[in-house]
């Protein structure tokens, strides 16, 4: 069932709103012509909903809770549309919720599962349709399920670790920023203001602070919105596919987060590849797949560059230690999964050894970035309370 906004006329030549719930709009239309009103405007209530949803990705969290749902079902016998139907009651995820109402009417209406979700390319990842599609193939799509909930799982506890070690370095930041202002604009015009009164020269950089603290404190409004806009461009700027590649490349220069950033792309790649394999994909098919879950756009097309040569027949091992973009470890790995035939397995293991890296790599970073951070902001208010104290020394001299 649906919901409808209806603008209508009654009998009197009156205007209303009318919200009905019906099957379809037709139904609506009925509904309205048997009780004498003419339509003038029928809305789907949902579509400002969809709208917000439409761009929205599925969290990994959520994917992993459903995924882990629809498998403990197909594996009790009950069908997947009928899953649907108790999963869209229950799910918690607003987005989630109504991309499964969408996806249970349609599949009521003849569509398979994975045509449902490549409709909804944007909120699902290409890894998950590509394995539905090959999981209704070939007829397992309960073992697929249970394989992208403990996917989805890994994925999110990786995020998870990047977070928390960022939320540290975030609120000091803040922090920072709101002590400097209030010295600025609070603080330091008290003391301005005994300085005067006694007669005293101000040096040249308690006038610096003076005049910093005044443009905050008259254009405050202006400087807010400034960096908004600042912000935004910069933000869309760095969305253009070309200034992202040299955005991600740079990134693999940094010496702090270098080897974070290759240790998640090796693990994501790793885990994805192994997944994809395990379940029946070609090697050509999920090169496309992994590449974009990597997290670098450099490092997604390099990985793309070897699909020709792998097309020829060239082990997928040598290509990569080739490009050189992941430790020496991946191809090592790939080369005896090659040899063995074993690759998803060896795959599977070396996304667990970067797991376990990433989380040390995680560690190793927040203890450097927290006593750089301290220090920073040491320097900036060292810098201010300076700044206000150096007018003393003028008063002291005087009174000598």
């Amino acid at each position: 069932m649906l919901s409808y906004k209806c603008n209508v006329i009654d009998i009197s030549g009156k205007k209303q709103i009318i919200s009905h719930t019906a099957d379809s709009r037709k139904d609506v239309i009925d509904f309205l012509k048997l009780r004498k009103f003419t339509v003038i405007k029928i809305k789907h209530k949902q579509t400002l909903d969809l709208q917000k949803f439409t761009s929205r990705k599925v969290k990994s969290k959520d994917l992993a809770l459903f995924c882990k749902q629809i498998h403990a079902m197909l594996k009790a016998g009950v069908t997947i549309v009928n899953i649907l139907e108790i999963l869209k009651q229950q799910t918690e995820s607003k987005g989630l919720r109504e991309y499964i109402r969408l996806m249970h009417e349609e599949l009521k209406k003849g569509s398979t599962f994975s045509e449902t979700l490549r409709q909804r390319k944007g909120a699902f990842q290409d890894i998950f349709i590509s394995m539905v599609e090959a999981g209704e193939l070939s007829g397992n799509i309960d073992v697929i399920m249970d394989r992208l909930s403990k996917h989805y799982e890994k994925e999110y506890k990786i995020e998870n670790k990047i977070k928390s070690a960022m939320t540290y370095p975030v609120i000091l930041s803040f922090v920072c920023t709101a002590v400097v202002i209030f010295l600025l604009t609070s603080i330091m015009p008290t003391f301005i203001e005994m300085y005067v009164s006694s007669g005293v020269s101000l040096p040249k950089l308690t006038m610096m602070m003076i005049n910093i603290g005044n443009l905050i404190k008259r254009f405050w409004l202006l400087i807010v919105l400034w960096i908004f806009a600042f912000t935004f461009i910069i933000s869309y700027i760095l969305k253009i596919p070309k200034i992202k590649i040299k955005k991600d490349y740079i990134k693999l220069k940094i010496p702090l987060v270098k080897n974070l950033i290759i240790k998640v792309a090796a693990s994501r790649f790793s885990r994805t590849l192994s997944t994809l394999l395990g379940s029946g994909a070609t090697l050509l098919n999920a090169l496309d797949t992994v590449s974009g879950v990597t997290g670098n756009l450099y490092v997604c097309n390099k990985i793309l560059e070897i699909k020709e040569d792998v097309r020829r027949g060239l082990p997928l091992s040598v290509l990569l230690q080739q490009q050189r973009i992941f430790p020496p470890m991946v191809y090592y790995m790939i080369k005896i999964g090659e040899d063995s035939g074993s690759i998803e397995e060896v795959l599977d293991k070396t996304a667990d050894f970067y797991d376990e890296e990433i989380e040390t790599a995680i560690q190793r970073l927040t203890t450097l970035l927290e006593p750089i951070m301290i220090v920073v902001m040491a320097i900036v208010i060292g810098f201010i309370v300076i700044s206000m104290v150096l007018p003393m020394f003028e008063m002291v001299k005087t009174v000598q």
